[in-house]
């Protein structure tokens, strides 16, 4: 699952790039604890479905974050045309292994989907989270601008 002008963030701190198809059970016990953080249970074919997508890489796309060579954090994202802006990314879901939390993980992953962002041209890297996510929103807050929109969501299934 590699991209062309795929950003790498190399150094001591955790290295970011394409999920490889060796990730396949890592990625998905990663997105399974996302998506329990959220009081999510998804069906296994969800989670096919999913991974054939970023294996597609034509609509969504992933990168993973490793520590030490393990994989220990994910990045799902999204372009898309915008009215009022150049193209936007959205940053659907982003998620650390507990046990690495404040050690760059995400900081790292948000870095790199916004180098792949400005590589393609997009206005904007934007997401959402919980208000009461307190600890992602410490982070959030130094890398990224709360313009005090309220989100709503009216659901179709």
């Amino acid at each position: 699952m590699s991209y062309a002008g795929e950003p790498q963030v190399t150094s001591d701190e955790p290295t970011v790039g394409a999920l490889t198809s060796d990730d396949r059970a890592a990625w998905q016990q990663l997105f399974v604890g996302y998506n329990e953080f959220y009081g999510r249970t998804m069906p296994d074919d969800f989670y096919d479905q999913s991974w054939a997508e970023f294996a597609a890489a034509r609509r969504m796309y992933a990168l993973a974050a490793r520590l030490e060579g393990r994989l220990v954090g994910i990045a799902h994202f999204l372009p898309h045309a915008s009215t009022t802006s150049a193209d936007s990314c959205y940053l659907q879901d982003l998620f650390t292994a507990p046990e690495v939390r404040g050690r760059g993980v995400a900081r790292a992953l948000i870095t790199a989907v916004t180098t792949w962002a400005r590589a393609r041209d997009c206005g904007r890297v934007y997401w959402a989270t919980q208000e009461s996510n307190a600890t992602a929103r410490r982070l959030y807050d130094q890398v990224a601008e709360n313009r005090g929109f309220i989100l709503y969501t009216v659901p179709l299934t």
